[in-house]
Parts: structure tokens; C-alpha cells; sequence
């Protein structure tokens, strides 16, 4: 966020167990350890199949945990948690997910009241899906739609006409004093994106790893049910994804950008609606402790070009863990994350946040319209 917007979004990079030469080590020098992995390997196939059965298609499938879950499907074979961790890590792969995040903001107004602050929550919900365009590019669509909560009482706002509040000075919605002199809170839908990544279907060799990007456009809607709960415009700009997948640590950056080109140009009290320019970064930096789990984090760095010099720039950094898990027979990724912003706007700003999700997933090629 993001994504997140990215949203959003939480991606970790497993190891890599060296299984895919299986086959060749049999009769090696490292029979010893190809057998430990066939036994790892038929414990998870096992664990993925119930009490079933597992073939030695199956269980060779289960053995690389880079396997084409395509491929792995056709084969009648169910994919392992491992695989599909693997899978999730991937910003750019070939699963579809449904992402489930709350953000808490503890935001502050250091120019009217020092030392007290205020709560805002904001629920973020993402569905990523993949869609072929042929053998070498697919598109990546991401659909976002948030619910905000901000300390704000809109109905407040409302009673006194704005007010004489003017975005951009102290008083107006989102900055100045109006946390403190309004206070209340308003709860309602958000504003909603698109964004659409068109991106290789092979990503590059690059230091015992692999290297991907993606590079498409994003579009915002206005879609916010209070005034303090949208941006009023219509905006678009260009987006692009650039991420290191390694052994062990997985590198990137989601880069958003939106310019206002339609929308009101005054809100329902009458006040003046800014043009949007505005630059959403989400960098990701995860660390694998296994298969399933990570250390790391995915903040958004966000500059708003149109804010004045001391309110354009909040850039954070933080540390969570994530770790995949089943629930039932589906692949759950939960993840809980910390950011402190060592800048933030002087008016009102967020001191830190704390984000919470949770992403259940599944395979593309168990669906028939994304291929």
C-alpha cells in the first residue's frame, strides 16, 4: 500500500530445498538427503491429500516447492502448503487472492494540541487476480475498496456549513485543528482503485534468484459516502512493480501515482475540493525463517504533492511476521505489522500504525476464466 492500496499487502520469500534434481541424486552421493526429502515431502502431500492416497507423481510434485501449480493440478496432485506460501510470496503469480486488512493510525495535531491524539481505522479489502493474455504476459488486477473511520463528525462539519474551513489551512478536513475543534467520528465507504499490471510470465535470473516487474496504470473513484471520507475526484496515473525474489529475502517496490482529471470541484458544504497529485509507494523487505513464515514489512510511503512543504511527506518503516497456514483445505496467509513514521506531516499526521491481515488464497489454474 499496495500495495496495499495496496494496497497492500504483505509478500515473503521461501528457500528453495534443491529437490528439483531429485531424480538425478538417487543413486549419488546425496541419497541420504533426497530421501529426507522424500519423506518431508510425502508427510506434507500426505497432509495436503487427507488420508488418501499419494502417488509418486504426486509425491515428486510435493518435493519441489517451485513445482507449476498448473501443472501439479492436471496431475490430479493437490499442491502443498509450502507451494502455495511460495506461490502467495509472488506479487506478480498466478493466484488469486482476497485480502482482508485493518490499519490503526494514531494520528496527532502537534501545532494546536500537543500530546493528545486521536484513533483512525481504516478496513481495506483487495481481490487479486490473474488474467492470461498469452504465453508470455498476463495481466495482474487488483480491486480495492476501503471503510474508513476517521475523528471526525461529519454531521458536525455539516451543522456549521464547513464552517469556513479551507483544504490546505489549518480547520480543513483531514489536517489542521479540526481533530481537536470538531472532534466526533465518522464511519462510512471509502474511495475505490483499480490497478492492472501487465508483467512477463518469466521473471529474470538474478543472484541465486529471481527478478520481476510489472508495469501498468491505476485508477481511483470517488466512491466515499461522507466528504471526509473521499478525495471528491477522479484520478489516474501510471503504477509499476519491481521485486527481487531470492533464497531467502524478497526486495521490491510498488509505485502508484494519481492525478486528479474529473470530479467536484466544490464539496456538499461548499468549500473549495483539491486537485490530487499524489505518490503511493509500498516497498517490501521480507525475510524467509521457513517455508510459511517471515520477518518484515510493506509500509506506504505517500507525497502529497499539492500539501504545503511541511505536510507532503509521511514515510515510515516497520518489522511483523507473516506466516501461512490452513484453514480447512484453503491457504491462509496472516501477517500483523508495526510502523513508526520518522516523517510525518506537521498538522496532523500518523505518529504510528499497526496492520493486521488476512489473505486466503487459491491456485489461477483452478479457474478456467483466468487462463
Amino acid at each position: 500500500m499496495v500495495s496495499t492500496l495496496v494496497l497492500a499487502s504483505a509478500f515473503t520469500i521461501s528457500g528453495v530445498a534443491g529437490a528439483n534434481e531429485l531424480s538425478g541424486d538417487l543413486f549419488g552421493n546425496t541419497f541420504k538427503q533426497a530421501d529426507r526429502q522424500i519423506v518431508v515431502a510425502q508427510e506434507d502431500a500426505a497432509a495436503a491429500a487427507g488420508s488418501e492416497p499419494v502417488s509418486k507423481a504426486c509425491l515428486k510434485f510435493a518435493a519441489d516447492v517451485d513445482a507449476d501449480l498448473g501443472e501439479v493440478l492436471k496431475a490430479g496432485c493437490k499442491p502443498t502448503l509450502a507451494q502455495m506460501s511460495a506461490l502467495m510470496d509472488n506479487p506478480l503469480g498466478n493466484v488469486a487472492m482476497l485480502y482482508t486488512q485493518v490499519d490503526y493510525y494514531n494520528l496527532s495535531n502537534d501545532t494546536v494540541n500537543t500530546g493528545t491524539s486521536k484513533d483512525q481505522f481504516v478496513y481495506t479489502g483487495i481481490a487479486q487476480f490473474p488474467k492470461k493474455l498469452n504465453d508470455d504476459w498476463n495481466l495482474i488486477n487488483r480491486v480495492i475498496w476501503t471503510v474508513p473511520s476517521v475523528p471526525v463528525d461529519q454531521d458536525k462539519i455539516d451543522a456549521i456549513g464547513g464552517g469556513g474551513f479551507q483544504p490546505g489551512t489549518p480547520g480543513a478536513p483531514g489536517s489542521g485543528p479540526l481533530i481537536d475543534l470538531i472532534g466526533g467520528r465518522t464511519t462510512g465507504f471509502g474511495d475505490t482503485y483499480y490497478l492492472g499490471l501487465f508483467a512477463p510470465n518469466e521473471g529474470a535470473d538474478m543472484l541465486d534468484g529471481k527478478f520481476l516487474w510489472g508495469a501498468g496504470f491505476d485508477i481511483a473513484l470517488p466512491t466515499g459516502t461522507e466528504d471526509v471520507l473521499t478525495s471528491n475526484k477522479w484520478s489516474a496515473g501510471p503504477s509499476a512493480l519491481a521485486v527481487y525474489m531470492g533464497p531467502t529475502w524478497k526486495l521490491g517496490g510498488l509505485l502508484m501515482q494519481y492525478w486528479s482529471f474529473a470530479g467536484d470541484d466544490f464539496d456538499s458544504n461548499g468549500q473549495p475540493v483539491p486537485d490530487v497529485n499524489t505518490t503511493n509507494l509500498q516497498y517490501f523487505a521480507f525475510y524467509s525463517l521457513n517455508h510459511t513464515s517471515s520477518i518484515g514489512a510493506s509500509p506506504n510511503i505517500i507525497i502529497d504533492w499539492e500539501a504545503d512543504s511541511g505536510n507532503k511527506v509521511t514515510l515510515p518503516i516497520g518489522i511483523g511476521y507473516v506466516s501461512t497456514v490452513k484453514m480447512g483445505k484453503v491457504p491462509v496467509r496472516i501477517g500483523l505489522e508495526f510502523h513508526y513514521n520518522v516523517i510525518r506531516p506537521d498538522d496532523v499526521g500518523a505518529n504510528y500504525g499497526i496492520r493486521f491481515y488476512v489473505i486466503p488464497a487459491a491456485p489461477s489454474a483452478l479457474f478456467d476464466w483466468m487462463g
